[in-house]
């Protein structure tokens, strides 16, 4: 009797033990379940964000390159009517600019040594012109004359110094 007692507790007990298993793994396939919905929940609304964004960004570039094509066929337009306009003035004043550049050619020959003495401006010369806040009021030797903030008047020399000019000449 013993015997018999033992072995239907022992039953009795593994079976509880086994009734327990099942449910905590069905708790389990539960849980990995809504993890996995879950999951794809997440990757769906992802996957529509990114397409709806590449969407918004093709309509933004669509929209600026019809804008930029609309500015490009008006300044078309523009250098059209600004070609046309030229080239009525051009031939109305063709005739002025060839007597023009002729006096003006006449004007620029110089002799071999003033071009020798043009050419050896240094650079310091001309970045010290450049550096000159002072009005320029005319032309001296070949020079720009600048008039300074008390009203002396000088030039820029070949060495990039202010050479003064006195009143006299």
């Amino acid at each position: 009797m013993r015997k018999v007692l033992v072995v239907c507790l022992t039953m009795l007990l593994s079976l509880g033990m086994m009734a327990q298993e099942t449910q905590t793994k069905k708790k389990a396939t539960k849980k990995v379940e809504k993890a996995e919905k879950t999951k794809a929940e997440v990757k769906e609304k992802a996957k529509k964000e990114a397409t709806s964004t590449k969407e918004k960004a093709k309509k933004e570039t669509d929209k600026a390159k019809t804008k930029a094509k609309e500015s490009k066929t008006k300044a078309e337009a523009k250098v059209k009517d600004n070609k046309a306009s030229a080239t009525g003035e051009a031939k109305s004043t063709a005739g002025k600019t060839k007597a023009d550049a002729n006096k003006a050619k006449a004007k620029v020959k110089k002799t071999a040594a003033e071009e020798k003495e043009d050419m050896k401006e240094t650079a310091a010369s001309k970045a010290a012109e450049k550096t000159v806040k002072d009005k320029v009021t005319g032309e001296y030797k070949g020079k720009k004359v600048f008039t300074g903030p008390r009203g002396g008047k000088y030039y820029i020399n070949k060495n990039g110094n202010k050479t003064y000019i006195s009143d006299n000449k």
